[in-house]
């Protein structure tokens, strides 16, 4: 039992390591030496785990997969309407991307054209999966116009949010993506819900951002 936490805590600070490298330089300028070295383990300690640096991304891939995934079907069960889990799933993205490297190492793997392996989906779509069953559940709810595109609306939004922190990443300190993140639903809000429903996410949008601004 002690040997396999150690094997499972070696694992995590191996691709903590990796992460954290892959977010600072990305994957192709990343060596797997520079990760032993940075992990502070032996060669021998990371084959073990991982025969080549694709299985590392896959790893961080796979990670963050499961954490969108997760925080997705919590926030389904506190008893929100689909909009609002979808918000306060955007932010808490958000915020689990400033607490550690592997969810920010994820998304630049991702648009840096790591080859996914299947099963596991590309994040790209999976967000849109993801985006698309709740804006469809929120136009049942009234929450949007019943005539929306719901595919094109959820293209948009991940779009709109991987561009927001790819483009603020590298121009604005992390402190502004909560209020970027505000500034994309105010815009996608007005184009998509009732005027007889605005007021209510609007304010929930500004609520967000000041409890996601402490990143």
């Amino acid at each position: 039992m002690a040997r396999q936490l150690r094997a499972e805590q070696t694992r995590a600070t191996i691709l903590g390591a990796a992460a954290d490298l892959f977010d600072r330089h990305g994957y192709e300028s990343t060596s797997l030496s520079e990760i032993v070295a940075h992990a502070g383990v032996t060669k021998g300690a990371l084959y073990f785990h991982f025969a080549a640096k694709e299985d590392l991304a896959h790893a961080i891939m796979e990670l963050q997969s499961l954490t969108s995934r997760g925080l997705a079907k919590e926030l389904d069960g506190r008893g929100y309407t689909s909009l609002e889990a979808l918000m306060r799933l955007t932010f808490g993205m958000a915020r689990l991307c400033e607490e550690g490297p592997v969810l920010r190492a994820g998304l630049r793997l991702a648009t840096g054209g790591v080859p996914v392996r299947p099963p596991l989906p590309h994040p790209f779509t999976e967000w849109r999966e993801i985006a698309s069953s709740r804006l469809v559940d929120a136009v049942r709810q009234s929450d949007l116009h019943p005539d929306i595109d719901v595919d094109s609306v959820a293209h948009t939004l991940v779009c709109s949010i991987v561009g927001t922190r790819v483009v603020g990443g590298t121009l604005e300190p992390a402190a502004r993506q909560p209020r970027r993140l505000a500034g994309m639903w105010h815009l996608l809000i007005r184009g998509t819900v009732p005027v007889t429903r605005r007021a209510r996410y609007l304010t929930l949008a500004a609520r967000l951002e000041r409890e996601t601004g402490g990143l």
